[in-house]
C-alpha cells in the first residue's frame, strides 16, 4: 500500500453525531494495543499480533500517518478507519485506487458506528481527491464487513481467493455517503 497521494494532513478532526475522527495521538497507544492483539477484531484478518511485542515496538504515537484516522465515542477510541492505495498484490482491480479499511473494538460493534466512521472518512476522501474510486475487500465470511460494504455504497468488482480464504472486492461511486449510512 501506497500513500494517498497530495492530501492534506492532518486534516481538521471530521465530526460526526456520535464520532470523532482525527490523526492517532500518544493518548491512543494502549487502544491500539488492544485493537491490533484482539483475536475478536483478526477473527478474518489472519489473527491478531502478539501484545507483549505490541508493547514492545509500537510507537509511543501509533498508525499516525496521512489516511489513518482514530475513530472516537465520547473522547475514547474505539477503532480506526484506514485509507491507502492499493497495490497489484492479490487484487491486480484494486492497484492505484484508494481502499478503505476498518477495525473496531468488540465493544463498538453492532452500534453502527462503523458505518457512521466510514462515511465519514469516504466523504473526506471525496473532497480531498473529488471523483476517486474508492475500492473494499473482506473476506466472504466476514458477514458483518459484507454488510457494512453494501451499506456503504460499495458493489462487487470481483471475488478471488487470498490468504487461503475467499475475497470479496468491491467498489463505490465517488460521492457523498455520510446520509445514506446511517
Amino acid at each position: 500500500m501506497d500513500d494517498l497521494g497530495p492530501v492534506p494532513w492532518p486534516p481538521a478532526p471530521i465530526g460526526t453525531a456520535r464520532l470523532r475522527l482525527r490523526p492517532s495521538e500518544a493518548r491512543d497507544r494502549a487502544a491500539f494495543v488492544e485493537l491490533l492483539s484482539s483475536p475478536e477484531v483478526h477473527t478474518y484478518l489472519g489473527g491478531p499480533r502478539p501484545r507483549d511485542e505490541l508493547e514492545r515496538e509500537l510507537p509511543d504515537v501509533p498508525e499516525r500517518w496521512p489516511g489513518s484516522f482514530v475513530v472516537e465515542r465520547n473522547g475514547v477510541m474505539i477503532g480506526q478507519v484506514l485509507l491507502r492505495r492499493a497495490t497489484r498484490r492479490h487484487r491486480p482491480a484494486a492497484a492505484g485506487k484508494v481502499e478503505l479499511g476498518y477495525l473496531f473494538l468488540p465493544r463498538a460493534w453492532g452500534s453502527g458506528c462503523a458505518a457512521e466512521a466510514c462515511a465519514a472518512a469516504l466523504d473526506w476522501v471525496e473532497g480531498v481527491l473529488p471523483g476517486e474510486p474508492v475500492v473494499l475487500a473482506t473476506r466472504t465470511a466476514n458477514a458483518a464487513s459484507m454488510r457494512l460494504a453494501a451499506k456503504l455504497g460499495f458493489t462487487e468488482v470481483e471475488r478471488f481467493r487470498a490468504w487461503d480464504a475467499d475475497q470479496w472486492l468491491g467498489q463505490r461511486a465517488p460521492g457523498p455517503l455520510l446520509d445514506r449510512a446511517r
